[in-house]
């Protein structure tokens, strides 16, 4: 439960601050991960990325501003735009009307309210998993950064993977795989700069030579709670990987951990119905 007040938390964080600066890093602080996991996590429980969250409600906040007689410069400015064109082009785009419309009558307003994080009990599926330590895991591959920003990595990620299968890359990657877990990895590693962005891996867990065209990665030893995905992709995978953060992280005892996310995919058709993948992710007790 610790997991959902932190969050609830950051909520209130952002609230105070929608008319000055909202520092993501900070944000992370008080959801006691680190920003990347941070941005990783909020996305899936409010259906969002922080950032789109952030600049909804303050579009939302500055309607209010000008249906009140504020002028367009001074929103702008309030809410973190540049330039008043930004701001209308914002504005517009969320609203469908200009800001100087605001105050005319029969104008309809987009309205997006502050979010609640809280348990929903289901029951539906049981989640089976299991835990396990694993010491580290040399993988060879090809690398993508990306960032969770506006949804970047949603898109380019599974775009990463086609053009990997189709210009054989996949194929030579696999052909790599010597040692457990025995399948083609999609890996998750933070940047080392921090922030939102992170570096995707499609690699295979080898002992190996690198070559040519690819890069190694050693990810580091850790403890993984370990989620089967059966259906196609990428939908069933990302459906259990929502369901861990939003139903089984907030009540299981651990905390999401610093560690590299993994996904591990089995030979087959990827579009079966009993297509079976797994999800890794790293923990630590509280």
């Amino acid at each position: 439960m610790d997991w959902i007040k932190r969050m609830n938390d950051v909520i209130t964080y952002i609230e105070a601050n929608l008319d000055g600066e909202i520092d993501c890093a900070e944000a992370a602080k008080l959801a006691h991960c680190s920003a990347y996991h941070f941005q990783r996590v909020f996305s899936y429980m409010a259906g969002t990325s922080v950032t789109e969250y952030i600049r909804r409600r303050r579009l939302t906040l500055a309607a209010v501003d000008l249906q009140g007689g504020g002028k367009v410069i001074d929103a702008a400015v309030k809410y973190g735009y540049n330039s008043p064109t930004a701001f209308s082009r914002a504005f517009q785009q969320f609203h469908g009307f200009a800001p100087r419309d605001a105050k005319s009558g029969g104008v309809t307003f987009t309205s997006y309210q502050p979010i609640s994080f809280q348990i929903t009990v289901k029951g539906v599926t049981a989640m089976n998993y299991r835990i396990e330590k694993k010491d580290a895991i040399r993988v060879v591959g090809i690398k993508l950064t990306t960032t969770t920003d506006d949804g970047r990595n949603w898109r380019e990620i599974p775009e990463f993977w086609a053009q990997c299968n189709q210009n054989g890359q996949a194929e030579k990657i696999a052909a790599l795989v010597d040692r457990e877990p025995f399948g083609l990895l999609g890996v998750c590693v933070m940047n080392s700069g921090g922030g939102s962005k992170f570096d995707y891996y499609i690699a295979a867990p080898t002992g190996k030579p690198v070559t040519a065209g690819m890069t190694e990665y050693v990810i580091p030893a850790a403890q993984y709670a370990v989620f089967e995905s059966v259906g196609p992709l990428p939908h069933a995978l990302q459906t259990v990987t929502k369901r861990v953060l939003t139903e089984w992280l907030p009540s299981s005892g651990y905390e999401y951990g610093d560690g590299a996310d993994i996904e591990v995919y089995s030979d087959g058709d990827t579009s079966a119905e009993d297509y079976k993948a797994e999800v890794w992710m790293p923990i630590v007790k509280k």
